[in-house]
């Protein structure tokens, strides 16, 4: 079996931008544990994609170099040879979407969410509106256009864009006078594109991942996260597992978020805040990843059981696995750093 696992930042380089950089940092870290686990499965061959300038090194499996003009025909070439395609990229853009229907119509097949779920889940705007009309709590989040009023939105806010990752172009804004300077900051950091505009949910900030498949799906141990206090909600890293009174709550936000939306398989990750109320009533969710998050470093270190395997073997349709964890607390950092 050959499972193809491509990261964005690692196989089209940086160019020379910070945002990317920092990608490409994050990045590596999930690409290289991901591929270090599935070269642990007996009879599997991994197949990657590395940009030829990348600083990094995958020296199991197949690794292929590529520059720029090659790249494409490169994905599509791995993609039909491997049994499945493991995507890591950001949705801004449209990248992930891109990338998922270039697999269908390689003929290869998605270890991860449909484009459909791809598209709701990668627009935050149509997100948030699914969300709550399913029950879901959520920020209720407006469009965001230079000069309009908001009176209906309460501060402090967040401002974001609609479709995005890694915290790009993303600013707590205390009042409405701020918004247009939250416009120009983040043209100036070369953000283009829909912004939108939702109340700021105080609390911990948290997350859980999910490996789903066709036979239903499990939740992986509840992470704390650790978020720039800048205003600018840079992702730091996080710790794993949340504490015992506080995980059943996460567990139970995630699971009611999922399950509103239908092909949403794979490694899937749910941001959420905790809010201060002990019952849960002013939990909300924030964002649904349709891909792996930077938190999979830290899980695979609390993990007996391999996590690329049970998340393969569920794809496969053998049901749901019986999970192994250590005892302890692991902290992590955006670069892959496990303590």
């Amino acid at each position: 079996m050959r499972v193809f696992v491509y990261e964005y930042a690692c196989a089209r380089g940086t160019g020379g931008h910070a945002l990317a950089a920092r990608l490409q940092v994050e990045g590596w870290a999930m690409l290289s544990a991901f591929l270090e686990d599935f070269g642990r499965i007996s009879g599997l061959q991994t197949l990657t994609l590395i940009e030829e300038r990348c600083a990094h090194d995958e020296r199991g499996g197949r690794c292929r170099r590529v520059r720029e003009p090659e790249h494409e025909s490169a994905f599509r070439e791995l993609a039909a040879m491997a049994d499945f395609t493991l995507l890591i990229a950001p949705e801004f853009d449209d990248i992930l979407l891109t990338l998922c229907r270039w697999v269908g119509e390689s003929g290869g097949r998605l270890l991860g969410p449909s484009a459909e779920a791809v598209r709701l889940t990668g627009d935050k705007l149509a997100l948030s509106s699914h969300l709550l009309r399913s029950g879901v709590p959520s920020p209720a989040s407006r469009l965001y256009r230079a000069g309009e009023p908001l009176s209906t939105t309460r501060f402090p806010a967040v401002w974001k864009p609609r479709h995005g990752a890694g915290s790009q172009a993303t600013f707590l804004v205390k009042d409405a006078q701020a918004l247009d300077a939250c416009l120009s900051q983040a043209r100036a950091e070369g953000w283009q594109g829909d912004a939108l505009v939702q109340p700021f949910v105080p609390g911990l900030p948290a997350s859980v991942a999910f490996l789903t498949g066709e036979r239903g799906r499990i939740p992986l141990l509840p992470a704390a996260q650790r978020l720039s206090d800048d205003g600018r909600f840079r992702y730091l890293g996080g710790a794993v597992p949340l504490p015992a009174d506080l995980s059943p709550r996460a567990v139970q936000a995630a699971t009611r978020a999922i399950a509103t939306i239908p092909d949403l398989r794979g490694y899937v990750g749910i941001d959420l805040v905790l809010g201060h109320a002990e019952d849960g009533s002013e939990d909300a969710v924030i964002e649904i990843n349709p891909r792996p998050t930077t938190s999979y470093v830290g899980l695979r270190a609390l993990a007996e059981t391999n996590l690329a395997e049970a998340l393969l073997r569920m794809a496969l349709g053998d049901g749901i696995p019986n999970l192994l964890w250590r005892n302890g607390m692991v902290r992590f950092d955006a670069d892959g750093a496990v303590r």
